[in-house]
C-alpha cells in the first residue's frame, strides 16, 4: 500500500479538477415555504472525504457469488461527509472514498455518492478518467482520448418536473438539522450474484419469439431483467414473504435519455439524465406458470413506451411520481434496477486488473437487482441480488432450475 494509496490519492486530486462538482456540495434552504431551489455549489477549498481502514474480514468470501450477510459489507463503504450549517442553508457533502484494507489479500475501493449529483453513465465517466490517470500518472491520456465533462445546462425541463420533485416529502421536511441517511440496511438480508452467460439468454431469447411471436424485439437486458422478476415474484410466494392474491407488483428501470433528447445531448453530459420505465402486472400473474412471459411482455412494452416515444422522452414525465410510487395502491413489491451492462464496470482499472468483484451496496436497502456486463465476458450478464435469508434459498431454487429444465 506504500505505493498505492498515495497514486489513488493524487491521481482522485487531478481528476476531481476534470469532475469538480465531486468535490463539491448540495446546498439546501430550508426555508418556511421551500420556495429557494437547492443547488450544487463549488467553492475553493472544497475536498472529497478520503477514509483509510482495515478489516479482519474474509476477502475471499466477501468477493464470492453465494450469499453472504449484507451486514458484512458496510463497513467497506464510506459515509459521506457531515453536513454544515450555514446562515439559511445546509452544506451536504456529495462524494466520499474509503481504501479498506485486508491484511496480506488485498483491498477494497468503497466509493459513495448522492444521486442528486449524477446518474450511472457520468459516474462511470469518472472512473475511467480516475483509473487513467493512475495508470499513466497524469491526465495526458485521458485528455488525448475523452471527451471532458459536458457542464452546459441545456435540457429544457417540463415545469411539471421542478413542482414534482419541490414537492416531495422530504423536501417538504428539511430543516436545518438535516442528516442524509445511513447505508445500513436490514440485518436479515444476504446477497448474492448469478451469471446468466450468452448462450443461455439467446436460447431463451429463441424460446420467447416461439411463444410469443408478435414480441417484436426482446433484449438481453429484458430477457434478464424479466426472469429475475419472475423468479423473485415466485420466491415470495413460496417463502411466505408475501400473498399474491389480488396484489400488483412494480418494476422500474431507468433509461439513458442523452442520445434520445431533442436534439439529443453528448454522453459526456454531466449529471443525471434518465428516465423511468415502468411496468406494473399482477403477482398473481406473475408468480404463475407463465410468470417469466408475462413480465417479458410487461417490461418490453413499458421499455419500448419510454424509448420510442415518437412525441418525446419526456412527454409523459408528469406521471412518473405517479407511475414509481403511487399506482396502485395494492403494490407491497417494487423492484428496481441499479446499473446497467452498457457500462462496463469491470473495465475500471487502476493498473492492477480487473475488480475481483464489483457489488452495489444500496440494493439492501432500496429493493433493486444490479445488473452489470460479467467480469469474465462483456456478453454474459452478472446480477445482484439483495433478499431475506428464507427468500434467497427458495430463489436460488427457482433460478436455476428454471434455466435447466424450463427452456429446451
Amino acid at each position: 500500500m506504500q505505493t498505492i494509496l498515495p497514486n489513488l490519492k493524487h491521481s482522485l486530486s487531478i481528476t476531481l479538477q476534470h469532475f469538480f462538482p465531486f468535490a463539491s456540495n448540495l446546498i439546501l434552504f430550508p426555508d418556511h415555504d421551500h420556495s429557494t431551489k437547492p443547488e450544487i455549489r463549488h467553492v475553493e477549498g472544497d475536498s472529497v472525504l478520503f477514509t483509510l481502514a482495515e478489516c479482519d474480514l474474509d476477502f475471499t468470501d466477501l468477493a464470492g457469488y453465494h450469499p453472504r450477510a449484507c451486514d458484512k459489507f458496510y463497513q467497506l463503504v464510506p459515509p459521506l461527509g457531515c453536513p454544515v450549517k450555514g446562515s439559511g442553508f445546509v452544506a451536504v457533502p456529495l462524494f466520499a472514498v474509503q481504501v479498506t484494507v485486508f491484511d496480506n489479500f488485498g483491498f477494497s475501493l468503497g466509493i459513495t455518492n448522492h444521486h442528486v449529483l449524477c446518474d450511472a453513465t457520468t459516474k462511470y465517466d469518472f472512473l475511467m478518467a480516475w483509473t487513467s490517470i493512475a495508470r499513466y500518472g497524469s491526465d495526458e491520456s485521458y485528455l488525448a482520448n475523452n471527451s471532458l465533462p459536458v457542464y452546459e445546462r441545456v435540457i429544457a425541463y417540463p415545469d411539471c418536473l421542478e413542482k414534482m420533485f419541490m414537492n416531495q416529502p422530504g423536501v417538504e421536511t428539511l430543516s436545518l438539522e438535516y442528516q442524509p441517511s445511513e447505508l445500513v440496511g436490514p440485518s436479515f438480508k444476504v446477497r448474492a450474484t448469478f451469471i446468466l452467460v450468452k448462450e443461455k439468454i439467446n436460447l431463451i431469447k429463441k424460446w420467447v419469439s416461439l411463444q410469443r411471436p408478435e414480441l417484436m424485439y426482446v433484449s438481453s437486458f429484458t430477457i434478464a431483467c424479466a426472469y429475475v422478476w419472475s423468479c423473485v415474484a415466485k420466491s415470495r410466494v413460496e417463502s411466505d414473504e408475501m400473498n399474491a392474491a389480488d396484489r400488483f407488483e412494480r418494476f422500474v428501470c431507468l433509461a439513458n435519455f442523452r442520445n434520445r433528447m431533442d436534439p439529443p445531448l453528448p454522453q459526456s453530459y454531466f449529471g443525471n439524465c434518465v428516465g423511468p420505465c415502468v411496468a406494473i402486472t399482477k403477482s398473481m400473474l406473475l408468480s404463475g406458470n407463465e410468470g417469466f412471459l408475462v413480465a417479458v411482455e410487461s417490461l418490453g412494452e413499458a421499455i419500448s413506451k419510454t424509448v420510442k416515444n415518437e412525441d418525446g422522452v419526456l412527454k409523459e414525465a408528469e406521471l412518473w411520481f405517479e407511475m414509481m410510487f403511487k399506482l396502485p395502491e395494492k403494490i407491497p413489491a417494487k423492484i428496481g434496477v441499479a446499473g446497467t451492462p452498457k457500462l462496463k464496470i469491470y473495465d475500471v482499472d487502476f493498473g492492477w486488473g480487473k475488480p475481483k468483484k464489483y457489488e452495489t451496496i444500496s440494493i439492501d436497502c432500496n429493493g433493486s437487482i444490479s445488473v452489470n456486463a460479467s467480469k469474465d465476458s462483456p456478453e454474459d450478464l452478472e446480477i445482484g441480488l439483495s433478499l431475506p435469508a428464507k427468500q434467497m434459498d427458495a430463489f436460488i431454487d427457482i433460478f436455476e432450475k428454471g434455466l435447466k429444465y424450463s427452456f429446451s
